[in-house]
């Protein structure tokens, strides 16, 4: 089911995706070819679905703290496929799932 929570986070992860790619892009120089940056923007658009999904917890430590492990556990999938090379990308994944969650938390249900 559709709820405002899960698209805001889908937004805000649409959003981190961006900041993620100009970022890997400045990181490397400009050298990063479309089909990463790609998988780099999708990886953060699914961190934001899979924390739209999760229920709504009415405390907010343990919703940060829960964006951070769904960060890190969808950032994973991207740092393997990258050979394990992009250390970066993977801790910023933590950050923007915290991020994300509080959005979500913020923003996502009617009050």
């Amino acid at each position: 089911m559709i709820t405002k929570r899960l698209v805001v986070c889908l937004i805000a992860g649409a959003i981190l995706g961006v900041v993620c790619i100009l970022g890997a892009q400045l990181r490397s120089g400009f050298e990063k070819d479309f089909l990463y940056l790609f998988a780099f923007w999708y990886n953060r658009f699914v961190m934001g679905m899979a924390i739209g999904l999760a229920p709504s917890v009415p405390n907010l430590s343990k919703a940060l703290a829960r964006g951070a492990v769904i960060g890190i556990l969808i950032s994973f999938a991207f740092f393997i496929s990258t050979g394990m090379s992009d250390i970066i990308g993977l801790l910023v994944g933590i950050v923007y799932g915290i991020i994300i969650e509080y959005v979500g938390a913020k923003f996502g249900t009617f009050r």
